[in-house]
């Protein structure tokens, strides 16, 4: 373990949870200064984002992985602070963003070296904490799980989310064609702002007779599911020949009933993945990907998250309150530092 500077405080300030339950059982907490281990740095966190997944896991539903923080907070952006054991001195004082396995949600945070990626300048600090948990989830399951190619569609469930807007915003830069569903007509305009090609209100038509009319009875070539349940019957009608489906959350429930008889004559493929569990190994590799990858077009300008809000660290509930009830278009963060 690292030894902390004297200047360092010793304490920081949280916001945790005692036992799980709505929005008003965050609190805040004084915890002892993490203290970086072998390949870790310590973060002062600038901004954290805020996820889906943090919901669930205060509802009690998404365990901190074993030897993770049982803080909440997946992604966070600020300044190396210091140096585990083997890192390199060059990341001392950088600005970084990184995904972390928990414990975003505080004043510093412990992060693995190879799962940060430098801030470009340009790139606003709260802008940078909103993209390593949404870019990994899309590259990883639209690029590299569903292998998606320049030309094909790809049918998005909640177009506006922050991983709905993240495969908007890349889809478009590699080529394909984003049809999106989304709740009302308003959220359907932002989609369309945001980069979609078509946009479908769930509330107001069924979208797979939808996605027929726009494909010409073709279907799509992906659909990036976050909904599960009985959606994943209705995503298979989407699909066209040899299509694939990913699902990346179970908000609908966690059972599907399906003819796999249209699985098997129409060479579907159904897969998914979860991030958070992965092991630190695939984490870097998918990193070092997206360094070579993505992340110049982020240098350049040419890619940004959607922002939605930001609230103040202390006032994480009404953050949470704003994810659950879906009004958000885009991230929401916390300001920390």
């Amino acid at each position: 373990m690292a030894d902390l500077p004297d200047s360092m405080p010793k304490t920081m300030v949280a916001m945790g949870f005692d036992a799980p339950g709505g929005p008003e059982v965050l609190r805040s907490e004084v915890l002892p200064m993490p203290v970086p281990g072998p390949g870790q740095v310590l973060l002062k966190v600038a901004y954290a984002g805020v996820n889906r997944p943090d919901v669930v896991q205060r509802q009690g539903f998404y365990p901190a992985p074993a030897g993770a923080s049982p803080i909440p907070g997946l992604e966070v952006s600020g300044e190396v602070v210091a140096l585990g054991e083997g890192v390199s001195t060059d990341l001392f004082g950088r600005k970084v963003c990184s995904l972390v396995a928990g414990g975003g949600y505080a004043e510093y945070c412990l992060a693995e070296a190879d799962q940060c990626l430098p801030v470009p300048p340009g790139l606003p600090l709260d802008q940078a904490a909103a993209l390593p948990e949404t870019l990994m989830t899309v590259w990883h399951n639209v690029f590299e799980r569903a292998c998606a190619r320049e030309g094909e569609t790809i049918l998005v469930h909640g177009g506006t989310s922050g991983i709905g807007s993240m495969a908007c915003l890349l889809g478009k830069l590699y080529g394909l064609t984003v049809i999106v569903t989304c709740g009302g007509p308003d959220k359907c305009k932002a989609a369309l702002a945001i980069g979609a090609d078509h946009a479908i209100d769930y509330k107001a038509a069924d979208f797979v007779e939808e996605v027929a009319r726009i494909t010409g009875g073709a279907g799509v070539h992906i659909v990036l599911d976050m909904v599960a349940g009985d959606y994943v019957a209705r995503n298979l009608r989407c699909l066209g020949e040899d299509g694939r489906h990913v699902t990346i959350a179970v908000q609908g429930g966690t059972r599907a009933e399906i003819n796999m008889a249209a699985v098997m004559s129409r060479r579907l493929m159904l897969t998914g993945s979860t991030l958070r569990p992965r092991s630190k190994a695939f984490k870097a590799a998918l990193v070092a990907e997206l360094r070579d990858t993505v992340w110049p077009l982020v240098g350049e300008g040419a890619l940004r998250p959607v922002m939605d809000q930001a609230f103040a660290l202390t006032d994480v509930a009404a953050a949470h309150q704003r994810m659950e009830a879906g009004a958000h278009i885009g991230k929401i963060v916390l300001k920390v530092g």
